[in-house]
């Protein structure tokens, strides 16, 4: 049933968007709606959202969708009793399709009712306490021992300088070293537990004065800054609760109106 109203969406959102042109072929406009079917095996995906080079294979993909369908009507299948059969059966799927995005629309969600649900499910929205570190990576101690002593009397924009120039030439963390050893923020949970460890117990500006060892070799840290634990905000967590709240209500609205339907229907098992 999920998959069916999530589905059900999917047609009526197409037909409302802006009817932007992509192209032309043989005089006919290749437009949103006709870039949504060839989307439609990733629902939610918007043209705009794909790479450049990605966007063109879906467009090219549409040109030939379109000049198919059109060699397909000049073969005349229209007239044919299989093609009227599937184009009621279409046309059920439609209207519903339709029917259903109207009710969509027309469910509202509270404020009252969006404080209520960040309020009771406030876990949700924790933000763990987090750490923005480089690293350089090496395979023995004595390597690692040689880089801190190099970096020990070293400060602020000297010692990050150094830090990111030894970290492109010694790192065996290819990809973090061609960027200075940046790893961007994390939080505790999302690194090995000595690594964690030894870059959360660090200072801003600060670097591990031993190797840190782990599974992957030996690692010196240079802690670029901290976040300490908190929370998204309810005007910033509000859209996808809204979103949340009134997919739960469409669905229930859909749920009832069928179990009111079939239990006035007659209906036989075969």
């Amino acid at each position: 049933m999920n998959k069916v109203l999530f589905g059900a969406l999917s047609l009526a959102a197409a037909v409302s968007l802006n009817a932007a042109v992509y192209a032309t072929v043989d005089g006919m406009n290749i437009e949103d709606k006709d870039v949504a079917i060839t989307l439609g095996a990733m629902p939610g995906v918007h043209l705009q959202q794909l790479p450049a080079d990605t966007q063109r294979k879906v467009i090219d993909e549409t040109i030939s969708r379109k000049l198919l369908a059109k060699e397909a009507k000049k073969s005349g299948v229209e007239k044919e009793a299989q093609f009227k059969e599937a184009l009621e059966e279409a046309k059920d799927a439609i209207m519903l399709d339709i029917w259903m995005k109207k009710i969509y629309d027309d469910i509202k969600v509270s404020e009252a009712d969006i404080k209520a649900f960040y309020d009771k499910n406030k876990e949700q929205f924790s933000i763990p306490a987090q750490a923005k570190a480089k690293h350089i990576l090496v395979a023995d101690e004595k390597a690692a021992n040689e880089i801190i002593a190099q970096l020990k009397n070293l400060k602020g924009d000297a010692l990050v300088a150094k830090f990111m120039e030894l970290a492109k030439s010694k790192s065996i963390d290819q990809g973090s070293g061609a960027n200075g050893g940046e790893l961007g923020w994390f939080g505790q949970s999302q690194m090995v537990k000595p690594f964690a460890d030894a870059a959360f117990a660090l200072k801003k500006g600060e670097i591990t004065t031993k190797p840190v060892q782990s599974q992957f070799g030996y690692h010196v840290i240079l802690k670029e800054d901290s976040k300490v634990a908190g929370a998204v905000p309810l005007n910033e967590a509000k859209g996808q609760i809204e979103a949340g709240l009134k997919m739960e209500k469409f669905r229930d609205e859909m749920r009832k109106r069928g179990d009111a339907l079939r239990s006035k229907a007659k209906i036989e098992y075969k």
